[in-house]
């Protein structure tokens, strides 16, 4: 049985062809699309998917944990299938969010008040990737 499939089952989401279509889209692709990545790229073999389709199941699979959503932009919302815990750095020049998976997450150990349930936690780092830093110290060379 297909990943995806068996995913939204495990969730108790009824795994119909476009929520199929977006969640492998998501499990195989770890480039953080948007709405409009996901849906352009599904549109090719989903003609019949629309950008509100695309958007509402996004949404769904976020409140069913299914995918991350991620805010680290302010001018776009991405989305990520890898749900394990992970820190994010987004790079300020060319605009692409990178995993780092590998990295310890801290946890929060003390009390955040009375009647307060943690539900999701996000790592964000922001600056420049090696590429765009290699590219900004070559300018910086020839000026």
């Amino acid at each position: 049985m297909d990943s995806a499939y068996n995913r939204l089952i495990e969730l108790g989401i009824r795994p119909s062809i476009q929520r199929v279509a977006i969640m492998k889209y998501l499990l195989t692709h770890h480039s953080h699309p948007t709405v409009e990545d996901v849906f352009l790229a599904l549109k090719k073999q989903l003609p019949t998917v629309s950008r509100t389709t695309v958007y509402n199941t996004l949404r769904m699979l976020s409140e069913y944990h299914a995918v991350s959503m991620i805010t680290i932009d302010d001018h776009r919302v991405c989305y990520d299938g890898v749900t394990e815990p992970h820190a994010h750095f987004f790079c300020k020049r060319c605009e692409k969010v990178y995993d780092f998976e590998a990295m310890e997450m801290p946890k929060y150990t003390g009390k955040i008040g009375e009647g307060f349930r943690i539900d999701d936690t996000q790592l964000y780092y922001k600056g420049l990737c090696p590429k765009c830093l290699a590219a900004m110290e070559a300018v910086e060379k020839v000026s």
